[in-house]
């Protein structure tokens, strides 16, 4: 298999969720560091408009959103299982609401002026505006909690997490699963992006102590990629053919009366609502697939999880 390459910022929450499987599964990968806020023409040369981080490469075929790069890493190496068979629903189910309810709630918290005030102390003042125009552009008409709201929010979440962390050394069990990398990211931002907020996590221990338990897995065995390079070898390679790209392949699932070979777009429901345009080349149950051309990358195939992404015609 070629090598597992993933686009990503150190800060990023959203990371920090796929750098831990990656060392959850011993699986080595290479990093390719990407801009936090835009412009982003080395990730935009592979997906051809999806600008959320982070990304996953392989060859030439580009995993986009990390519900669908789980799936992937679970493709790639099935022990440890991210789904155990007797938790496979309600732990993706767990993770979803971990993904979008827990982590803009944390967020909120998070990034209030005092949170932001210290993310960017060593930066100069024009980086902190930059980040909040970029962030508000890709929230388009998305309705953001206030501070206190998340504040209140997060605290609840916090506690119905500690309920679940006093009875296991994991939310579902002795080994971690989906649901554990998903609840920890926004958490993580708390404890290792703004320590000056987080005494929030001083009423559940448990939290704390599960938390540290996830901390420890680390990130596996890493080495350094320029982006010039990554797109090098996405240019040199093929894209993988139907039902060997890693995802579970089934029968086009058509519920939107467009037909593959169509000229369609993909686009995120909410959060970071730039479209990718190509040829839908799959349409399954679980994932949509894309084959665009780009002048730097060559033939890649682009693919999204069905579920917060939005199909048209082009």
């Amino acid at each position: 298999m070629q090598d597992l390459i993933l686009h990503h910022y150190a800060s990023s929450p959203f990371s920090e969720k796929i750098r831990l499987i990656l060392g959850h599964k011993k699986l080595p990968w290479k990093s390719v560091l990407v801009p936090a806020i835009a412009p982003k023409p080395d990730v935009v040369a592979l997906t051809g408009g999806y600008r959320r981080t982070p990304v996953l490469q392989v060859g030439a075929d580009i995993y986009c959103d990390t519900a669908l790069i789980c799936d992937v890493l679970e493709h790639v190496r099935p022990e440890p299982t991210l789904y155990p068979p007797h938790l496979k629903g309600v732990c993706r189910i767990f993770a979803q609401w971990a993904d979008s309810s827990l982590f803009w709630a944390a967020m909120g918290y998070n990034l209030q002026p005092r949170g932001a005030a210290h993310v960017f102390a060593k930066a100069p003042p024009e980086a902190a505006k930059a980040f909040s125009e970029d962030r508000k552009a890709m929230s388009g008409n998305m309705v953001r909690l206030r501070p206190g709201d998340a504040t209140s929010a997060y605290r609840s979440y916090l506690r119905r997490i500690a309920n679940m962390a006093d009875e296991h050394d994991f939310l579902f069990g002795v080994e971690p699963c989906v649901a554990d990398f998903s609840a920890y990211h926004g958490i993580w931002y708390t404890r290792n992006q703004v320590p000056v907020l987080a005494d929030i996590l001083n009423a559940t221990p448990s939290v704390g102590e599960w938390a540290n338990r996830m901390e420890a897995i680390g990130h596996g065995a890493m080495t350094r990629l320029t982006p010039e390079d990554a797109i090098a070898i996405a240019k040199g390679a093929e894209p993988a053919a139907r039902g060997a790209n890693l995802l579970i392949d089934s029968a086009f699932q058509d519920d939107h009366g467009i037909a593959l070979g169509s000229r369609v777009t993909i686009t995120p429901e909410s959060f970071g609502t730039e479209s990718t345009e190509g040829e839908l080349i799959a349409a399954t149950r679980t994932h949509y697939s894309l084959r665009r051309e780009d002048a730097r990358a060559g033939t890649v195939h682009v693919h999204f999880p069905r579920i917060g992404y939005v199909l048209r015609a082009a």
